[in-house]
């Protein structure tokens, strides 16, 4: 162990073990129920010791997981952060519970004076809300001697995180201790005023952190819906138990909830791109439900995305610069990228977050040709720089991101068009990517509009040099179109359109509009709780710009219609 992590590790455990708590009668005074359900397929998994965390796995049958060697420091933190518990008491029964309450006190006997590397603040808070809102499965048959271990374990960690919450990075990781704070001031003995305390931190930080819009600086959707998350379990137990939530929480939620609504696709998921997922399941559903918001952001760009919905079709394009600095380390290069869903289908989609799957799939995930949009000369729109130490993390930022991103939109009887561009290809080709898109008021028909241009004299000097650097034979680019996994495509018409099958039965059409090389090839879909990634198709069309302007256009249209039209879940919440 470096000199310094040891000098770290001894003030931890003096903290915590400075860190008592009041003193007095050790219990329960209230008991929130758990906001949030694990998923019982990770669940399964856990039980049968094999452990998928920070995008690695490792398989230890019958084996209590303090005893394992983490493959990785985020491996590491995610295992002792607890937020698998979730996942391990979703299965319901006895076995599982017998499993999590045996892990829990072996964590303890080994960790709960503040050895490990699991006391962070964001870690800290984790845990915390784990054992609270789990604690009644938890001590139920527990020994008494057992039992007062636990609770000396909720003082303990309560007490500490009361003193470090602030050393938590903003936005997400200082929501995760504060709402800690929250349920525990609320559900133990002698901690009155706390959860008030810790709810009107939480108010002071919502209000930098959340735009006037509702967005966050991420611009992660999903890192928005864990915030909203959070804040719907602190607002929720702050009522349930008869105490005044702060106005700045509802003032929050209520910038919050419009935002997400707007970032949902018509399946129900959230739109994925700048490191977030679709959400866990159901999550969604609970925090728009419980908010008791039906309002949408009905402004044009929503948190930099535009966001079409007509007739049972979404359509949710990245129109802004991505991130940049400490905030962009899992943000990604999709400058202009596309989703779409029709109905309770996805057809185009980005392949996702890869962090799930480890450090090379996590840069992979981010790069432009992970995305459905254009790829120059197999460059990305931004660049992923070199690794730097931010807040206690290794990241790796965006550099040489586009400067100007532009963006207009317009509506007839017949359609909604966006036009956008970027210059992200300028610096180094001296060329502009332009995208029109033209999606029908009835959902049915999406038209496309591709273009590279150089513009300026400068511009073209540029590309000039790029021509002569390829021999004069052209810069070569590439558009992609990635399919959801459960979207079938096969070339149709003597390779002149691909049809698209989806599971609800449903037939879209896809044309280039001139002649073009086109193709069908493998592509992943990176989903979070799977083992591996999925293996999926991706439509692309490959040509090569000889002169200062080039031009590609395409259809997508509905064929066939759905077999069965349930209500798709954005309509049912």
């Amino acid at each position: 162990m470096a000199q310094g992590s040891l000098r770290d590790s001894i003030a931890t455990r003096w903290r915590v073990y400075r860190a008592r708590g009041p003193r007095g009668t050790r219990a329960f005074v209230w008991h929130p129920q758990p906001r949030d359900a694990g998923l019982p397929r990770r669940g399964g998994q856990i039980r049968q010791g094999i452990w998928h965390l920070a995008g690695q796995v490792l398989e230890a049958p019958l084996q209590d997981p303090w005893t394992l060697t983490p493959p990785s420091t985020p491996f590491e933190m995610q295992l002792h952060g607890f937020g698998w518990l979730d996942d391990l008491m979703s299965l319901g029964d006895r076995e599982a519970a017998d499993l999590a309450r045996q892990w829990v006190l072996s964590w303890l006997r080994q960790f709960g004076r503040g050895k490990g590397p699991g006391w962070s603040a964001a870690l800290t808070g984790r845990r915390l809300l784990r054992f609270i809102c789990h604690a009644p499965i938890l001590l139920g048959p527990m020994a008494r001697q057992d039992q007062a271990l636990l609770f000396d374990a909720f003082y303990r960690q309560t007490a500490y995180l009361r003193r470090t919450h602030g050393d938590a990075p903003a936005g997400l990781p200082q929501m995760e201790a504060l709402t800690a704070l929250v349920y525990a001031g609320l559900t133990l003995e002698g901690w009155d005023g706390l959860s008030l305390d810790a709810a009107d931190a939480m108010a002071a930080g919502l209000a930098e952190d959340i735009s006037y819009e509702g967005g966050i600086a991420s611009r992660n959707p999903e890192a928005l819906l864990e915030i909203a998350s959070l804040l719907d379990w602190a607002v929720q137990a702050l009522g349930g138990a008869g105490q005044d939530v702060p106005q700045g929480l509802t003032t929050a939620q209520t910038r919050m909830i419009p935002t997400l609504r707007s970032l949902r696709h018509a399946d129900g998921s959230l739109a994925r791109f700048h490191g977030g997922g679709p959400g866990a399941s159901g999550r969604l559903d609970r925090v728009l439900t419980s908010s008791g918001s039906k309002t949408r952001n009905e402004n044009y760009l929503v948190m930099g995305y535009i966001s079409l919905r007509h007739g049972r079709t979404s359509l949710i394009v990245d129109a802004a610069q991505p991130p940049t600095g400490r905030v962009s380390g899992s943000a990604h290069a999709s400058t202009l990228a596309f989703e779409m869903t029709s109905g309770p289908c996805p057809l185009i989609v980005n392949c996702g977050p890869g962090g799930a799957y480890g450090a090379d799939w996590h840069r992979a995930g981010r790069a432009t040709p992970s995305h459905s949009t254009l790829t120059l000369d197999g460059r990305s729109s931004s660049q992923i720089g070199p690794l730097i130490q931010e807040s206690g993390r290794r990241i790796a930022p965006l550099v040489d991101i586009p400067k100007k991103v532009q963006w207009q939109r317009s509506s007839s009887q017949a359609a909604t068009t966006v036009f956008m561009a970027h210059d992200g290809f300028v610096p180094a080709y001296g060329l502009a990517h332009l995208r029109r898109l033209v999606l029908s008021n009835d959902g049915r028909k999406l038209e496309g509009e591709e273009s590279l241009r150089a513009v300026s004299t400068a511009d073209k000097a540029v590309f000039d040099t790029a021509q002569t650097d390829k021999a004069l034979q052209g810069v070569p680019y590439h558009l992609r179109f990635h399919l959801h996994p459960d979207a079938q495509a096969q070339v149709d018409m003597g390779g002149r359109a691909v049809s698209i099958l989806l599971p609800s039965g449903e037939v879209w059409i896809f044309r280039p509009g001139r002649q073009i090389e086109m193709r069908i090839e493998a592509s992943v879909y990176l989903e979070a709780g799977r083992l591996k990634p999925r293996p999926s198709q991706q439509l692309v069309l490959s040509d090569r710009i000889v002169t200062y302007a080039a031009t590609i256009t395409w259809t997508l249209v509905r064929a066939q219609e759905a077999t069965e039209l349930p209500p798709t879940p954005a309509e049912r919440v």
